[in-house]
């Protein structure tokens, strides 16, 4: 499986790091002066399950046209920050050939369809993925915590197509903790609810979850949010099972937690937030479903003002 994986940052450094480390055909589209980089350093990889440095292929956008005409691309991982989207579809457009399958491992749902009007439905993975990993300033990759955990499967369900269990392969190969689901929706609706919640309880509160439910309402707050989530997603068609949902309680309401969103770390650091892909999005679904959400809605215009104030 030849593989393209757009950007060398945390996300997909990592993922595409480990399976070149371990000898699946993987390059990078990257920027002039990440080349660069790439070239004196090689891949850096700082992570609880092993440090590793090594050479890794890579490409710039004005040769990628050419590399993909000689050797066509049978996979083209996305994972960028839903703001970037737009950039990134024309980005990797030039290595999409007749037989190349794009995975985007973004947060949430919104992006499926801007893929879909590109590529066609048929071209495109369902995918998402657990992991913790930011580019360092010396253009290291951090991976902050254990997991690092792909899943992946085609949208319509079903048993593992040739693709998705090739993909499976690799990432067997390379020691990858992945699932090749025969379900992804329900999958990545079991995230999306989860990461909502946490997304937009953290960044309205402005504190991790140990300080939210510290005070005398916020474990109903994370409840009441969480509930919100979980009526957008059984209309949907995509009710969340009683085990996921106790797990993600147990997780948005956990005395002493640390736990914050990456969203509420961005909004901490004066970055860009991805608002409107995450909370935005669901409090969209919710209204179109004639569901009250005045919980996500306090969140969302709380995340539209941050963006105002920066000028986004």
């Amino acid at each position: 499986m030849r593989i393209l994986i757009l950007g060398a940052g945390g996300t997909g450094g990592y993922f595409g790091g480990r399976l070149a480390q371990a000898d699946v055909d993987v390059t990078f589209l990257v920027r002039a002066n990440r080349a660069a980089q790439l070239d004196r350093d090689g891949l850096v990889i700082r992570s609880p399950l092993g440090d590793a440095a090594f050479p890794v292929a890579h490409v710039t956008a004005e040769a990628l046209p050419e590399l993909a005409r000689q050797r066509p691309f049978d996979l083209v991982i996305l994972s960028c920050k839903a703001y970037d989207l737009d950039s990134s579809i024309d980005a990797i457009a030039p290595a999409v050939g007749p037989a190349t399958t794009v995975l985007p491992i973004l947060n949430g749902l919104r992006h499926y369809a801007a893929l879909d009007a590109r590529f066609g439905r048929d071209r495109v993975l369902g995918g998402l993925c657990f992991i913790s990993a930011t580019k360092a300033g010396d253009g290291a990759v951090l991976h902050l915590d254990k997991p690092a955990k792909l899943t992946f499967g085609e949208r319509d369900g079903g048993a593992a197509s040739a693709r998705v269990a090739a993909l499976a392969a690799a990432c067997a190969q390379a020691g990858i903790d992945h699932v090749a689901s025969e379900d992804i929706a329900r999958e990545q609706w079991v995230k999306y609810t989860f990461l909502a919640t946490l997304a937009a309880g953290t960044c309205l509160m402005r504190g991790d979850v140990g300080s939210i439910v510290a005070t005398d309402h916020g474990t109903a707050l994370m409840q009441a949010l969480y509930a919100e989530c979980l009526a957008v997603a059984a209309h949907a068609d995509q009710p969340i099972p009683s085990v996921a949902q106790q797990i993600a309680l147990g997780a948005v309401t956990k005395a002493g937690s640390p736990i914050k969103a990456s969203m509420l770390r961005d909004l901490e650091a004066g970055q860009r937030v991805e608002a409107a892909h995450i909370v935005g999005d669901m409090l969209d679904r919710a209204c179109a479903a004639g569901q009250a959400a005045p919980l996500l809605q306090a969140a969302y215009c709380h995340l539209q003002v941050y963006q105002a104030q920066r000028g986004d």
